[in-house]
């Protein structure tokens, strides 16, 4: 009679493998009603509320699935979805490389970026960057992806803009853009609704500037379909 001797190490791998499969599944399964499909989000604090909308809007209203949206900062958000408590992380900027983790970063979308300002009757020509010498700006916080592009594009200038307010939040940008007397740096997706209305009016479109927006998922054995339905449907 053949015995075959097994690696412990290798017992050890396969154990884990298989408790990680447990979990994963019982995590998938949580809060699930017979008949309903569940989608958890998270969405990173800083991202725009219109983009939110956008992406998810294959599936508001449809009698069959559940949303949960929960909003935080993005580690903790990468953490959840690590532990397979989210199905997707919606964020501006990628998932930094993780040996641990298998996160997976799709690209959904890209949107211009404008300096936009409340309308006025006899507007002057914006001229970009000299008038950010005397015309106060409103800016996304320090250490965004796209206040640094921003940072970047004016550093060779030589201009110092007068900074009227620089904003984590992009619903908060919305706010301060309508309610600024200078301008706002923003993606055009941010103030859509203000930008049709005629509220806002876009002064300077920087053409070398983009706001990128990701999907962040991770490999796993029972994916949920909805997270491919939505980035699929882009």
């Amino acid at each position: 009679v053949g015995v075959s001797i097994v690696n412990p190490l290798t017992a050890l791998d396969y154990a884990g493998s298989v408790f990680k499969s447990g979990h994963e599944l019982i995590e998938t399964l949580s809060g699930l009603r017979p008949g309903r499909q569940l989608l958890r989000v998270g969405a990173a604090a800083t991202l725009s509320r219109n983009f939110q909308i956008a992406f998810l809007r294959p599936l508001i209203g449809r009698s069959e699935v559940e949303l949960i949206i929960h909003a935080g900062l993005f580690g903790d958000l990468l953490k959840a979805l690590d532990s397979h408590k989210l199905d997707v992380v919606l964020a501006n900027h990628p998932a930094p490389p993780d040996a641990n983790s298998n996160f997976e970063n799709t690209l959904i979308d890209e949107q211009r970026v404008s300096l936009v300002g409340r309308k006025l009757a006899k507007p002057p020509r914006f001229r970009f960057p000299h008038h950010l010498a005397h015309t106060p700006v409103v800016l996304p916080g320090r250490g965004s992806a796209l206040r640094s592009a921003f940072d970047a594009l004016l550093g060779s200038s030589g201009i110092r803009p007068i900074i009227a307010a620089e904003v984590d939040d992009m619903a908060m940008l919305r706010l301060m853009a309508r309610e600024s007397g200078g301008v706002t740096l923003v993606p055009s997706i941010v103030v859509i609704d203000e930008l049709r209305s005629g509220l806002l009016v876009e002064r300077c479109r920087l053409n070398g500037l983009k706001e990128q927006f990701f999907a962040v998922t991770q490999q796993r054995r029972y994916p949920n379909p909805l997270v491919a339905e939505l980035i699929g449907a882009r």
